[in-house]
């Protein structure tokens, strides 16, 4: 198993070790922002708007790099979310933000399929269990 499967939460990690992928620190990310329009609002507002906008849409997904996320999460407040999983996982915080800057674009896109973040309060959250499946899906593993 690669480096990077270990982060996403694949096989051979213990049970309830999801807080500690990159999947759960996406996870950490919405929920302390408060769901996905939480989330998408404070990235857009420090200067992802373009890269965010296309994440939600049904287009194709624009890229970010692990710096300019970990620069919009830093002015965002979210900055300890990294921290403290890089922490936990061992690694330099640009390890989990590069990893970060693979899976957020596709952990949003999952979780607004009709090409909308879903508004404060109407499904605003999200669902750790659709996450987790996510990463099946981008790797090819079974979940």
């Amino acid at each position: 198993m690669s480096f990077l499967d270990s982060l996403l939460g694949g096989q051979g990690q213990q049970a309830g070790a999801g807080a500690g992928s990159l999947i759960g620190v996406a996870g950490q990310l919405l929920q302390q922002a408060g769901g996905v329009q939480g989330l998408t609002s404070m990235l857009q507002q420090h200067g992802l708007g373009g890269a965010v906008q296309s994440w939600i849409g049904t287009g194709a997904n624009q890229p970010v790099s692990g710096d300019q996320l970990g620069q919009a999460l830093q002015n965002g407040g979210m900055g300890s979310v990294v921290q403290e999983a890089a922490s936990k996982l061992g690694v330099d915080p640009s390890v989990v933000l590069n990893g970060l800057s693979q899976v957020l674009p596709h952990a949003v896109d999952h979780l607004t399929p009709d090409g909308q973040a879903p508004a404060a309060g109407q499904g605003g959250g999200f669902d750790m269990g659709a996450l987790e499946g996510l990463a099946g899906k981008l790797f090819g593993k079974t979940a």
